[in-house]
């Protein structure tokens, strides 16, 4: 059981895993609340992400995200949803260790279909195929490290990987929303 006032789920995963759409999705069925943390960041910031990176700089956006992620686990008592680089701060992982986190697991193909090669992702802007293997080489270790469960989402849709993460968690749906199967 989670502290109260934590997230009740913490997703976390490479990008175009589908953390914000299962995050969104999971909220609904647990009739909660709904926080991502790149949304943070950006509404804090003024700007997108991109531009964080062109004109702070990464350190100076991971700092940010630091300082989101500890705000949110610490005032949401929803689904939270976290930036794919989130994980590469130890003090982050640290503050994730006995959190309900899940691991959303995702391969290359589906990937770059869900993220898109044109998507503005700082991080993947050059050759983004190899970059997010390389990406996932350093964080896979990381996610797995800090998560109760690794939901894969290969083959699956939204809605089956939404029912995957719950069972994984044994948390029982407040809402059954009319989405097929």
């Amino acid at each position: 059981m989670t502290p109260p006032g934590t997230p009740v789920v913490v997703l976390v995963g490479p990008p175009g895993a589908g953390k914000s759409t299962i995050g969104a999705l999971l909220a609904e069925r647990l009739g909660t609340g709904y926080r991502d943390t790149d949304a943070d960041i950006e509404r804090t910031a003024g700007k997108p992400i991109p531009e964080i990176f062109i004109d702070e700089g990464e350190p100076h956006f991971r700092e940010l995200e630091r300082r989101a992620v500890a705000a949110a686990v610490a005032e949401h008592p929803g689904v939270l949803s976290l930036g794919g680089g989130a994980v590469m701060d130890p003090d982050t992982r640290a503050l994730l260790r006995g959190l309900p986190v899940v691991f959303l697991d995702v391969e290359l193909a589906d990937a770059v279909h869900r993220v898109g090669l044109d998507a503005p992702r700082p991080l993947l802007a050059v050759n983004p195929r190899k970059r997010w293997r390389e990406l996932m080489e350093a964080r896979r270790p990381l996610y797995t490290e800090v998560a109760r469960a690794v939901v894969g989402t290969g083959g699956r849709t939204p809605a089956q990987v939404a029912d995957a993460v719950l069972e994984a968690l044994q948390l029982p749906r407040a809402h059954t929303p009319d989405i097929p199967q």
